[in-house]
């Protein structure tokens, strides 16, 4: 009898040997009693959505793949020869598990940057057995995805050794990070049966810090870092490196930009850079612990952002310096429209009060009319001055220094104006 075993939704191979003078006969894969109707598969169809069958002559070992395993699908099988006669079988019984691992977990819990050691026991009878190790919790596939095997021993940040007196095999990953946290599963490779696991847990934690923040600043603008620490490192030295990882960081407080000050009474020291630049961005560590142990010191990303700065058009920059005037202008002409006004209705009161003047008036304009004509323009000169005097005080005197054509013209109108009332 063959025993095989296989996981629930995966595939399994049935491997069944024969006698040499049977190499050209019809080999198939049946169930149950194998009467005509229990045939799965047979050599002369090949392949099937369920099954396939493969012949390999020169070993004399045909195997069967079934596939997409369920439930139902264990129990007993007979790999089958036909022959003149009764065929020759082969039972097979079938065996199904789930494709999971474990019922227990090792725990093991470390820091970013670090290398740490899992640790993967095993029975004495497998010493000389293939050894892996593999992320995630699916048995089926783990020797297919391993990170490294017994037989490689180094692979980048992995490496394993087999301790076979002890009988325990190690497998020591260097350079954690959050990543690599996660499930793994050790291997034990079994050639007749399924292979031997065992499960482990890692956490990978930030390996930092008092705090662990993200920060922003503008190019040329001040900012200004803050700083924790223990209470107890009061009078230990404060520093502020730059780089990605601790131990390849460069101290930026030598720099004249960089300016650190302590302040032991709330165990904090803050570093103010008196003007950002764009190669300023990245990441920073400040602390109190040259040794660098876990959470004495705090670790900032930097974003800078640049400035930016709008250019104003030269026709804008025109219309900038050109309104205020043009403005004041309109202003002060306004101003003296309304002072004009105001003196001439000021000038048509006086009149409508100086009745005899008007009376006097009308006889000059008479005189005028009748062909004293010569005298026109020096008794129209006269009326002007005697209206716009009469507009009062200074500002009369004013009219008369400044008067044009224009303003006399004005006058002359108020003046045929106050005559016809």
């Amino acid at each position: 009898m063959i025993h095989v075993t296989g996981y629930v939704g995966r595939e399994v191979n049935v491997s069944c040997s024969y006698d040499q003078r049977y190499e050209s006969h019809e080999k198939y894969l049946c169930k149950n009693g194998c009467g005509s109707n229990d045939v799965l598969i047979t050599t002369s169809q090949a392949s099937k959505t369920k099954y396939s069958i493969y012949d390999d002559n020169s070993a004399r070992i045909f195997t069967t793949t079934i596939f997409d395993l369920q439930s139902t699908d264990a129990g007993k099988y007979w790999c089958g020869v036909t022959i003149t006669g009764k065929d020759i079988y082969t039972q097979v019984k079938l065996k199904l598990v789930q494709d999971s691992c474990c019922d227990t977990e090792t725990k093991v819990q470390s820091y970013e940057g670090y290398s740490e050691s899992v640790s993967c026991p095993y029975e004495s009878q497998y010493q000389n057995s293939l050894k892996y190790i593999c992320r995630g919790n699916r048995p089926s596939t783990c020797l297919q995805q391993a990170l490294i095997t017994s037989d490689t021993k180094q692979n980048g940040r992995f490496r394993l050794d087999d301790d076979k007196m002890s009988g325990t095999f190690t497998v020591t990953i260097n350079s954690l990070t959050r990543n690599d946290s996660g499930s793994y599963l050790c291997g034990v490779q079994r050639n007749s049966e399924l292979d031997v696991f065992s499960a482990v847990e890692l956490e990978v934690e930030e390996w930092c810090c008092v705090n662990s923040t993200k920060m922003n600043g503008t190019a040329g603008n001040p900012l200004t870092l803050q700083c924790p620490y223990p209470p107890q490192h009061w009078d230990n030295r404060k520093f502020l490196c730059k780089g990605d990882h601790r131990n390849k960081c460069t101290d930026m407080t030598s720099q004249s930009r960089f300016t650190l000050q302590d302040d032991a009474a709330s165990s904090s020291f803050t570093v103010r850079v008196t003007e950002l630049e764009a190669a300023d961005a990245g990441t920073y560590w400040c602390g109190s612990d040259s040794q660098w142990r876990v959470g004495n010191y705090t670790k900032i990303e930097l974003s800078v952002f640049l400035q930016h700065t709008r250019k104003i058009p030269d026709a804008a920059l025109y219309v900038v310096y050109t309104v205020p005037p043009v403005l004041l202008l309109m202003c002060l002409l306004v101003t003296i429209y309304k002072n004009r006004c105001s003196r001439v209705n000021e000038a048509d009161d006086t009149m409508s009060r100086n009745t005899p003047k008007e009376k006097n008036i009308e006889e000059v304009m008479g005189a005028a009319e009748s062909g004293i004509h010569k005298n026109q323009e020096v008794v129209m000169t006269y009326v002007q001055q005697k209206v716009c005097k009469d507009g009062g005080g200074e500002e009369g005197v004013y009219e008369i220094m400044t008067a044009n054509a224009t303003e006399d013209i004005y006058c002359n109108e108020n003046f045929h104006k106050a005559n016809r009332r």
